[in-house]
């Protein structure tokens, strides 16, 4: 079966083939199901593969399927590596990937890009499957831009719009910012290694002394790439922007896939980070600060959307902490289960605007549990799991990311439960003002308020019960458990191990550090009960009757606005320079000078031309006697 794993990018493919080609004449059921059967069919495939590889300790299969790129010493295979980190990144792309295709049925059932929208859904999920199963760097690259164009068409579905138009370039042109770092990394790899292949990259460097500086300067160009797929700072204000695309695309996008792409970068290269603890340490500083900075934020959003989105923001940075500190698999832990419970968030808002005709803001919403009671109950696992409320799946993941942090430095682990505090707090607060309290929208929206067919809300349900039992992959030996994914991902990180292992907690510890964690989360959501539902508060509807911070938070710190006077004002300023001085004065007088010598000359040689041939024939002979008297005095 492993021999195969060829057909699960190809599946999507093919389905992204026949919507594409027949978008006008597809029926819109037909095309639906098509999209859907293709993800159901490679997750089928990836499973398999699974139970194959977990048999296999040691081996990491790579198929090639042909040669790409052979230019002298540089050749780059097409080929896939088939290893347990690879296939665990498919089976969340496949699977919640179809959950989404299924949710997808419903909530654009009465659009007129339908077609079109399963079209892009599948050539998105054949690029990030690209990006996952690629052996080389290369391979990884091309996934890479291929799921940025994807989701500036996905972002930009609605063109109609300027504004969604807008979003999507911004998330392209800031993603290509990050996107050169990348690329000059893999030239610094080619140049220092020899190659791009990742078997020959990391057995090279497993030989390497620690703190080498090309290594770092790789890990650092490594991680710009990185920071703009994963929206980390400064490279973050594309993704809550980007919720202007169709909710099934933030879930898709933005909670289990494209922007998850830099922590498997980061984790597929872990043997070049555990070399650079300089960039290691970068990355744990700047994840932090980014969840913290994004959690902020997200404290005094009013879109239902937009809240969520910050909460991505702040959850890659929890996961950028964890590769930075060294955990590589509480990292990956985290993906997945973020991958479950943000997928049923997002997909938990699509159905609340479902139900409210389009309306996203909280402050027109409230008492929605009695009409859409299947997305109350999901959603509120969902928030439960992101809170980090024990059992569910967040509190593990998230967990195991803070006890690495505070072995790391404790002034991480400090700031990454004041990190969860303000997690569990607007996340509640979304909840609370969504489900709860008095209706505060119009009468037409109360009158459409009903609950989503049951293609939507079936995807809710799984993802659901996901989002309970996730956690249960890494069970804390503390518990009793095995360490399930550790275990599988072992061999993965087998080199770093080596050359930094693991600093271990005692047990007491632990169940201290997930003590206080709890409680500071459980006091937090206490706070949000009293503000939001004793005391009944609903978010100023006016700008102006905030406080000055509040102000502040609400504008996003006018980091946007920071960016557009420091970066394209004077852009635009230097272009018209550029243009006015440069394009005008300079180069367009050079070619119009050369225009205006070549009409002098030939007004000047035009005069001979006078139309009697005994002029020509006089200027014959001169022509004649100037080139023999010319060629005598050269005798001379």
């Amino acid at each position: 079966m492993i021999q195969l794993v060829w057909l699960i990018p190809l599946l999507p493919l093919i389905g992204f083939t026949i919507n594409g080609l027949l978008n006008k004449k597809m029926p819109k059921a037909f095309a639906g199901i098509l999209a859907s059967s293709m993800l159901a069919a490679a997750f089928g495939i990836a499973f398999k593969i699974f139970l194959e590889i977990k048999d296999l300790p040691g081996m990491i299969p790579t198929v090639k399927l042909f040669d790409f790129i052979h230019v002298g010493s540089l050749d780059i295979p097409f080929s896939f590596l088939v290893d347990p980190l690879s296939i665990l990144m498919v089976m969340i792309i496949t699977g919640v990937g179809f959950l989404i295709h299924v949710y997808s049925m419903g909530y654009m059932h009465d659009d007129e890009g339908f077609v079109r929208f399963f079209a892009y859904l599948n050539l998105f999920i054949f690029f990030m499957l690209l990006l996952v199963l690629g052996s080389n760097y290369v391979i990884m690259f091309i996934g890479w831009e291929g799921v940025g164009l994807c989701s500036y068409l996905l972002i930009g579905f609605w063109f109609k719009n300027q504004d969604y138009n807008d979003a999507a370039k911004k998330a392209f042109i800031m993603n290509r910012v990050g996107d050169l770092g990348f690329l000059l990394a893999i030239s610094l790899i080619f140049v220092t290694f020899g190659s791009v292949e990742f078997t020959d990259v990391f057995s090279k460097a497993a030989t390497l002394e620690i703190g080498i500086p090309v290594v770092t300067v790789i890990t650092m160009l490594l991680f710009v790439g990185a920071m703009g797929k994963s929206a980390q700072l400064p490279l973050f204000t594309w993704l809550p922007d980007a919720m202007a695309g169709p909710t099934p695309v933030s879930a898709l996008i933005h909670a289990a896939t494209m922007v998850t792409a830099g922590i498997y970068m980061i984790a597929r290269s872990n043997i070049l980070y555990t070399l650079s603890p300089v960039t290691s340490s970068i990355v744990a500083m700047v994840g932090i600060a980014t969840a913290i900075f994004a959690a902020t934020i997200g404290l005094a959003q009013n879109d239902i959307k937009k809240v969520l989105a910050y909460s991505t923001v702040s959850q890659l940075g929890y996961m950028f902490l964890a590769l930075g500190v060294g955990a590589y698999t509480g990292a990956l832990f985290h993906v997945m289960t973020h991958a479950f419970f943000k997928a049923l968030l997002f997909l938990g808002a699509g159905s609340v605007i479902h139900g409210m005709g389009g309306e996203q803001d909280l402050r027109k919403m409230g008492g929605l549990r009695k009409a859409l009671p299947i997305t109350f109950y999901t959603f509120a696992i969902g928030t439960v799991a992101i809170a980090g409320i024990p059992p569910l799946s967040g509190f593990f993941s998230k967990d195991e990311i803070l006890a690495h942090a505070f072995a790391a430095s404790p002034l991480f682990w400090a700031l990454g439960v004041i990190g969860a505090l303000m997690t569990a707090f607007y996340m509640f607060r979304l909840f609370f003002l969504t489900f709860f309290g008095e209706f505060r929208g119009t009468n037409a929206q109360e009158h459409h308020l009903h609950e989503s067919p049951t293609s939507m809300t079936l995807p809710l349900i799984v993802l659901a019960v996901l989002s309970v039992v996730a956690g249960y992959a890494n069970f804390p030996e503390i518990f009793g458990g095995k360490h399930y994914l550790q275990t599988y991902l072992a061999p993965v990180f087998a080199a770093s191990v080596a050359k930094a292992p693991a600093q271990h907690l005692s047990h007491q510890t632990e169940l201290m550090l997930m003590a206080v964690s709890v409680v500071c989360v459980l006091v937090s959501i206490l706070v949000a009960y009293n503000t939001y539902i004793s005391k009944k508060v609903v978010p100023e509807a006016e700008e102006a009757n905030l406080s000055p911070l509040h102000k502040l938070i609400y504008n996003k710190y006018y980091v946007d606005e920071m960016y557009d006077a420091l970066i394209v004002k004077p852009l635009y300023a230097l272009s018209r320079v550029g243009h006015q001085f440069i394009e005008i004065g300079l180069i367009d007088n050079i070619v119009n000078s050369l225009g205006k010598i070549a009409l002098f000359k030939g007004r000047i040689f035009n005069k001979l031309q006078t139309g009697h041939t005994t002029f020509y024939l006089f200027i014959m002979v001169l022509g004649i006697i100037s080139i023999l008297a010319y060629s005598l005095i050269v005798k001379l």
